[in-house]
């Protein structure tokens, strides 16, 4: 079927979405077109201003508007305990079981040799010098429970064994070969209290 070429134009930019194929952009492209000019503009406002506006935290790496992100800026969090993270949606997930009160450090990724992604990468240097530091106590690692994600838990858990603080990771709620982007907030506050040592 041939669309006029504005509208291909849109489908195709929407396929570029994760998760959002042919049809699911068809959807969408026809929503658009049958919303007011105004809540598209709005909707478009809204990307540009968190593409343009939103950058990462200079301590943990975490999505934040200024330097600081709003869990590091406050003083009500337990900033002994560290929870290591792969991504910064992984902390948006977590604070959702409002079972954690720590701080985060956020990877940008975990370990594969495969795909070039390693320690050095992941400024792993950067997360013990923070410990050393904050004088952290307590490091619980929440990387996804993959091949990937174990293997990041591995070497961090050898890395930070001679500072002599604890080092946990989350229990295994969460379904092997998945993401924590995708669990359920129960799952998640089960994984965060049957932690154990690593």
């Amino acid at each position: 079927m041939a669309y006029p070429g504005y509208l291909k134009k849109l489908v195709e930019a929407l396929t570029r979405f994760p998760g959002i194929g042919q049809k699911s952009a068809q959807r969408i492209a026809f929503y658009l077109l049958g919303c007011s000019r105004e809540d598209v503009v709005s909707i478009a406002r809204a990307m540009v201003d968190a593409k343009d506006k939103l950058g990462f935290c200079s301590t943990c790496g975490s999505l934040a508007e200024a330097e600081l992100c709003s869990y590091c800026s406050d003083s009500r969090r337990d900033h002994n305990m560290l929870c290591v993270v792969q991504e910064p949606r992984d902390v948006l997930v977590l604070e959702r079981t409002g079972q954690y009160g720590g701080v985060y450090h956020v990877l940008h990724g975990a370990l594969s040799p495969l795909d070039g992604v390693g320690p050095e990468e992941l400024k792993l240097d950067r997360l013990v010098a923070r410990i050393k530091e904050k004088g952290i106590t307590e490091v619980i690692i929440a990387t996804n429970p993959n091949v990937e994600g174990d293997a990041t838990a591995g070497y961090l858990a050898r890395l930070l064994h001679p500072l002599s603080i604890r080092v946990t990771r989350i229990a295994f709620g969460l379904p092997v070969g998945g993401d924590i982007e995708y669990a359920d907030d129960l799952t998640l506050s089960r994984a965060l209290d049957g932690r154990r040592e690593i």
